[in-house]
């Protein structure tokens, strides 16, 4: 209980407030898009940059990194398969609902419960997904996308603009950019660092009250089997799955907290942009958003539970 009280209500709390004042007026749609492309476009990337700036490169342990990824390659295929054969869904759909399954929500959600849970030094694991996150997620969704859509003459257009627009993102820049400085040596001056660090620690609390405004816009409308069903493999499937990896591969306490954290978290608001990109299952992508972000806050507490302190 004092884990439920103490991390993770304060977290769905601002979440929730978000919600809140979306819904009531007091906070306006042009403000919740102005808000999202802030955290998207400058806080979140600041955060990350200088995180990679700092970060000791040994956090990028093999094992944590077999661990989360085995866990999300595995819930990315139940997902598919799951709505192709279980709920008879198209092909376009099932891929759609594999990525919501892949793809958790690592940096509004897990970087703010396992801050709030161990501490900001235990952010090292988290940092080490999150910097291979967007990239490894994407690829497997839209390398799958492409093939069940059987596109030849097509694929050259859709594919590399795609591709390219993930390169181009924000985050992966960031976090580049921040890696590339970390492995030059140098030092950033400490006024770039303080103003770094005053963008930085605005970002998880914006991020979190903007989601909660997204989360607004999503209204649960029918297919509530295969939405519960992504809710399953999401936030029990793919945590359970990298305790056993983290298990069996002996991760250490830090790194295996990190990835089961990141693992239990509902699927991030990416989830809904990859389906509304391809026209499949965004009712169902939509309505997953929201359910399992209400849900996780049950979910998690008993992974943080289990986890222990």
């Amino acid at each position: 209980m004092q884990a439920l009280l103490e991390v993770i209500l304060p977290v769905f709390l601002v979440i929730g407030f978000g919600y809140v004042a979306v819904w009531r007026g007091w906070f306006g749609p042009a403000g919740v898009d102005g808000l999202m492309a802030y955290t998207q476009g400058f806080a979140i990337p600041c955060l990350l940059f200088r995180a990679m700036v700092e970060i000791d490169l040994a956090a990028f342990q093999p094992r944590l990194l077999a661990a989360f990824y085995g866990g999300a390659l595995i819930a990315f295929a139940a997902g598919l398969l799951g709505a192709r054969r279980l709920f008879r869904r198209p092909w376009e759909d099932a891929v759609a609902v594999g990525f919501l399954c892949l793809f958790s929500n690592s940096v509004m959600l897990g970087l703010a419960i396992t801050e709030r849970a161990y501490g900001a030094a235990a952010l090292a694991g988290n940092f080490a997904i999150v910097a291979l996150h967007a990239p490894v997620c994407y690829l497997v969704g839209l390398t799958a996308m492409e093939v069940v859509r059987g596109r030849r003459a097509g694929a050259g257009a859709l594919g590399p603009r795609i591709l390219r627009a993930v390169v181009r993102n924000a985050l992966v820049v960031a976090i580049a950019a921040g890696l590339a400085f970390n492995l030059s040596g140098a030092a950033l001056p400490g006024v770039v660092a303080d103003a770094l660090g005053l963008v930085a620690r605005s970002a998880i609390p914006a991020a979190l009250f903007g989601l909660g405004g997204v989360l607004y816009r999503y209204r649960p409308e029918g297919d509530m089997r295969l939405i519960l069903y992504v809710c399953a493999v999401s936030l029990l499937l793919h945590p359970a799955l990298v305790w056993s990896f983290g298990t069996a591969l002996a991760l250490p306490e830090a790194a295996f907290r990190s990835a089961v954290v990141t693992a239990a978290m509902a699927p991030g608001v990416n989830g809904y942009i990859f389906a509304d990109l391809y026209g499949a299952a965004r009712r169902v992508a939509a309505a997953s958003v929201l359910l399992a972000t209400a849900g996780s806050i049950v979910t998690a507490w008993v992974w943080l539970g289990l986890l222990g302190p």
